[in-house]
This record gives C-alpha cells, sequence and structure tokens, in this order.
C-alpha cells in the first residue's frame, strides 16, 4: 500500500510531496499533463511562502528566477498616481523578500527537478475514481497514452488537482460562493525593450477599465483588465488589436517587439469548499478555495495548506500524533483562507466598482491615505491572520497571544536561522533559562530548544508577544506560548513522549 496519493502535481501537490519527503514518507503523484504546464498562472509569491520553498531546499534556486516588486501604485484612468506605497529591498520576518514575482512553468520545474527518492511522479495519467473502504483508498485512473487502466491502495489521498477536482466531487464536497465573480483579461508579453515603467504592481482604479500591470521577470509583463459585457479575450488575439489596452506602457516601443505568450479571460472568483476532508481524502489548493487575484495570494493559499497538513501526516505514520491531529486541518485552514478571500474582496470591490462615484471617491481619498496612521505598513505587510483555535494551537480564548501565528525565521546568534535549527521539528523558543529537567525532557520528546539572548529578534518577539516560551511546530506555526517554560514544555504533544 503507497502511504499517500497526490493528485495534481502543480505547486501545491509537489509542495506536499516534498514537504512529507522530508519526514520519510513516500508518495505518488498522478497527473494528467506529461510535463510542465507551459501557459503562465500565478505571478507573485510572500516571503511566507519564499520560506517553504525555502525548508525543501529551493530557496537558492528560486532567488535565481524570481524578480523583486518595489511595492503598489494606484493610478487612474489617465496614469495619473493616485497614491503610491515603496517597498524596500530588506528582507521581512520570514527571512525573504515579501513581495516575488516569478513565472509559474520555472517554478513547477524547480518543483520537479531532483524529487526526492520517497516521491514518485507519473505524468499523462487520468484520474478516474476514489473509493474509500476502511482503512485504505483506491484510486483508479487511466494512462492517456495507451488507455491501459490501473490502480493503487494509499493510506491516504490529497486532491490537489484544482478548481475543477475529480477528487473534491468524489467525496461530495461542495464550493460555496462567497460572492465575486468579475470576468478579466490576462494578457502576459515578453519583449527585451526596456519599458521604463516605475518597478511595482501599477493598480488602474477606474470603474470603466480597471486594471493591473507588474513586471515579473527580466522580459516578461503581466497585464491584467477588467473584461466589460460584450468582450471577451478573442477580441484581443492579436498584439495589434492588444495595443491600445497596453499603450500606457508601451507606447514608445514598437509593436513587432512586444511577443504576446498568452491571452486568456479568467473569471475571478471567491469560494470555499464547504468540507475539506471525508475520512483518509483531503482537499488542498483550487480543489479547496478559489482566491480573486488582488493580494495576490491564490497559489500561495496551497502552498500554506500543503504545509499545514503534511507534517500531521507525517506524525500521524510515525505515531507521534493522533489520526485525530488531521482533524484540525480543516480547522485552521479553512477560516484562514476565508479571511484571505474577504481581503482580496474588498481590495477588489474598492478598485473596480463604484461607477463615476466610486471614482471620484478614489480620486479624493486615495491621496490621503499615506495620512492613516499605519496604513502604509499594513498594505506592504505580508502577514497573514493568525490560525484558529485547535487541539494544534492552544490559543487563550479571551486574548491574543503568540498561539496561531508564525515564529519568525530570525538569524541566531551562531548565525544560522530558526528553520534550519528546527529542521522539521518541535522547538521551544525561550528567553529563560533551561535547567536540565527541562532539556532532558524535550531531548526526549524530539524537540530542538533554542534559547534567546536578550537583543535577539526572537528575545524581543516573545516580550512583544507577552511571552517567555513558545512551543513552535514543524510547519513554523505557535502551538502554545506563556511565561512558564515548564507549562509550555507540558503543551508538547504527548504521543511524541
Amino acid at each position: 500500500m503507497i502511504p499517500v496519493v497526490i493528485v495534481g502535481a502543480g505547486p501545491t501537490g509537489l509542495t506536499a510531496a516534498r514537504l512529507l519527503a522530508r519526514h520519510g514518507v513516500a508518495s505518488l503523484v498522478l497527473d494528467r499533463w506529461e510535463a510542465v504546464y507551459p501557459q503562465p498562472r500565478a505571478v507573485h509569491l510572500d516571503d511566507e511562502i519564499y520560506r517553504i520553498l525555502a525548508r525543501m531546499g529551493l530557496g537558492e534556486r528560486f532567488a535565481a528566477i524570481t524578480w523583486p516588486c518595489h511595492g503598489l501604485r494606484l493610478v487612474d484612468a489617465r496614469m495619473r498616481v493616485l497614491a503610491e506605497f515603496s517597498r524596500g529591498s530588506t528582507h521581512g520576518r520570514h527571512g525573504f523578500p515579501e513581495a516575488n514575482m516569478f513565472d509559474q512553468p520555472e517554478l513547477e520545474h524547480l518543483l520537479r527537478a531532483d524529487l526526492p527518492s520517497e516521491v514518485t511522479l507519473r505524468g499523462d495519467t487520468e484520474v478516474t475514481a476514489i473509493d474509500q473502504d476502511g482503512g485504505s483508498v483506491r484510486v483508479e485512473f487511466t494512462d492517456r497514452t495507451t488507455g491501459e487502466p490501473s490502480s493503487v491502495e494509499a493510506r491516504y489521498v490529497l486532491g490537489c488537482d484544482g478548481a475543477n477536482s475529480l477528487v473534491r466531487s468524489s467525496i461530495g464536497a461542495t464550493m460555496r460562493d462567497l460572492g465575486f465573480a468579475q470576468r478579466w483579461l490576462v494578457v502576459d508579453v515578453s519583449t527585451d525593450a526596456a519599458l521604463g515603467a516605475w518597478e511595482g504592481v501599477h493598480q488602474v482604479c477606474d470603474t470603466g477599465r480597471a486594471g493591473t500591470f507588474m513586471r515579473i521577470g527580466e522580459r516578461r509583463y503581466r497585464w491584467e483588465f477588467r473584461l466589460p459585457a460584450g468582450e471577451t479575450a478573442e477580441n484581443y488575439r492579436e498584439i495589434t488589436t492588444l495595443h491600445p489596452l497596453i499603450e500606457p506602457w508601451t507606447k514608445h516601443i514598437p509593436v513587432d517587439e512586444l511577443e504576446l505568450v498568452r491571452v486568456a479571460e479568467y473569471t475571478f472568483r471567491a469560494q470555499v469548499v464547504d468540507r475539506w476532508r471525508d475520512r483518509r481524502v483531503f482537499l488542498l489548493g483550487d480543489a479547496a478555495h478559489l482566491t480573486p487575484p488582488f493580494i495576490g495570494q491564490g497559489m500561495g493559499a496551497g502552498l500554506r495548506d500543503a504545509a499545514n497538513l503534511a507534517w500531521k501526516l507525517a506524525g500521524v505514520f510515525d505515531g507521534s500524533l493522533p489520526e485525530s491531529a488531521l482533524d484540525t486541518y480543516q480547522t485552521e485552514r479553512k477560516p484562514h483562507a476565508r479571511a484571505l478571500i474577504r481581503v482580496a474582496k474588498l481590495i477588489g470591490h474598492a478598485m473596480t466598482e463604484g461607477g463615476d462615484l466610486g471614482n471620484l471617491i478614489r480620486h479624493v481619498l486615495a491621496p490621503r491615505l499615506h495620512l492613516v496612521p499605519g496604513f502604509r505598513n499594513r498594505v506592504l505587510s505580508s502577514e497573514t491572520p493568525a490560525l484558529r483555535r485547535s487541539s494544534l494551537v492552544l490559543r487563550p480564548r479571551l486574548r491574543r497571544g503568540l498561539a496561531g501565528t508564525l515564529c519568525p525565521n530570525a538569524t541566531l546568534g551562531d548565525g544560522r536561522v530558526f528553520d534550519d535549527v528546527a529542521a522539521g521539528r518541535f522547538a521551544v523558543v525561550t528567553s529563560t533559562p533551561a535547567y536540565l529537567p527541562h532539556r532532558t525532557r524535550l531531548e526526549a520528546r524530539g524537540a530542538v530548544l533554542v534559547q534567546t539572548q536578550p537583543g535577539d529578534t526572537l528575545h524581543d518577539w516573545l516580550r512583544l508577544g507577552r511571552a517567555t516560551t513558545a512551543v513552535v511546530r514543524p510547519d513554523g506555526t505557535v502551538l502554545h506560548a506563556s511565561r512558564d517554560l515548564t507549562k509550555s514544555c507540558a503543551a508538547l504533544p504527548t504521543q511524541l513522549d
């Protein structure tokens, strides 16, 4: 029996496979495409997702294909700047740039290259049925080249097969609409010519033709325009018909120097599946949620799903967690995904709706946003909401704390960063002396001790969180935080004994 079968070899599926492999869990990844899907789709990820890539050993290779984003500029239909939020070049709290542009096929090539021995990838394979029976799941599939049917037995199945997920249908789960649907034209252009545009995201705040522009690589640029009724992508298949839309950015460049990579129509939706698990089958990525692109968190949400679930599955396999711990996947991820979708909806409506009155309000308010205390930092921050309470997030009911948030990937006193020290294990971060009984107990549980010193980033993080000790899970999330080292050590899952 195969421990885990993953349906879908996109970024979410391959991330899940690689993270499981870090814990020694084997997986079979089935994908209907023979190779990487060639068309660009996602173009942005933040420092939290960069951190997940680095945990898989892909940080340096991703750095070679990424392009920095310098912030956000709000402009009107005549390209006049309404507001600008510039981002510096410093790294964020997770140790990486907070906004990173990239070409998705290049990222997928990285994820497929040099796969761990625990991962078997089989492409050109169509999954046709998922059936559960007691302690296993049968996955039926067909070789798309030969037409030969086959099947495997798995202990768990992860559905990472996108918005039209067969796995989701197989468990009877349903997407719940959150009240957002807009048709947009998505355009990718390649050119050696210098556009000379500001190196950040340009958001055109106009009800008549809302749009977005961003540079995603040395030669690559992405435009997105809202489509009015009566228009489709077919109206813009040629660069000559498309050029009037992108001319504000390309007016000094001859049309024949612009290579049209892709023109596609998307309906941006806001949806969350009603249930993320049925016994031994789980849903991840677009199979579980669809996020409008206005905050660049669509693909990142899927990688967060993988990071949240992989270590828990590994814990069940090695006996360090009870199977009931898998219930925390939906408990934690569903509210988090919904919260980000709500933010994306809010931004989308604020930038694109309201007619002439909306345009007038934006002209009046946007230039004054910098006067709102903390607004700039909030716009540029990559920090996402804390996870809800669960058996693996011991948050106080009546006050906020560190539990459910991510521990910073800070540099420690010996020059190493936190993730390298934790290395996929539970970690106890403390600013109080840890005596022999504490150390012995942590070692027996396979946890690592991180002792902070005054002036350290983690020391200040604990202080601001009104704690002296935090128990950090293998995915970097704080399980428990308190002012009592003994109490925090006791919060480690008892199955680790």
